[in-house]
């Protein structure tokens, strides 16, 4: 019988050298569809002379906290998870989700140029003075609505989630609320760029089911 904290057929699927060809075709697709995408929208909304402020003025007051970051980029484990919850015959769902997502948000990025309202500071401790160097020196402040980096948490935890139970579930879901979080306190993204994602996520779980069956 199977643990009610492990995920569903983790253990039927061992080894699962199917699951990890999907995985690894899927990953392939979903990564170009980013970086044919979002490089390319940064860079065309900061030719725009008047991107849009799409934010409450209240927004500004969160405080910038270097240590976020590493919530924030957590989010690249979440990638890995698919491989050890989801069946090989439920990925390629997610893997529509999440190009789906993409190629919807670049048309958002066109229509809503918008620019981010937060004065971005490189900390003065390390390891952050690199760490945000790096990212505020490859990642432009655009390509905000919505945010690209919740869609990809939320629609890959929640498939995820989906197929776990028990306290994996919840490690899931608070590792998510978390990730959120933290796209608002390393001053990333203000609270439209979130709910968007998760309206995105929303219709894109509706339309391309990863649950059972």
């Amino acid at each position: 019988m199977a643990s009610e904290s492990w995920p569903v057929d983790l253990r039927a699927d061992v080894p699962a050298a199917g699951r990890v060809r999907t995985y690894l075709v899927w990953s392939f697709w979903i990564g170009v569809a980013f970086f044919g995408v979002y490089p390319a929208m940064n860079w065309v909304t900061s030719l725009r002379r008047a991107p849009l402020h799409l934010y409450f003025r209240q927004e500004l007051a969160i405080p910038f906290v270097p240590q976020f970051i590493w919530a924030y980029l957590s989010m690249y484990v979440l990638f890995v998870l698919p491989l050890f919850f989801i069946p090989a015959a439920r990925m390629p769902a997610l893997g529509r989700q999440l190009i789906a997502a993409t190629l919807m948000s670049a048309v958002f990025f066109l229509l809503i140029p918008a620019e981010l309202g937060f004065a971005r500071e490189v900390p003065a401790q390390a390891p952050y003075t690199a760490i945000y160097a790096r990212m505020f020196g490859i990642d432009r402040p655009f390509n905000l609505v919505p945010s690209l980096h919740v869609i990809y948490s939320c629609a890959i935890a929640l498939a995820c989630a989906d197929f776990a139970w028990g306290a994996v579930r919840m490690a899931i879901y608070g590792s998510l609320a978390v990730i959120v979080a933290s796209t608002m306190f390393v001053h990333q993204h203000h609270l439209l760029d979130l709910f968007s994602a998760f309206a995105i996520v929303a219709f894109l779980r509706r339309r391309y089911e990863v649950k059972h069956g």
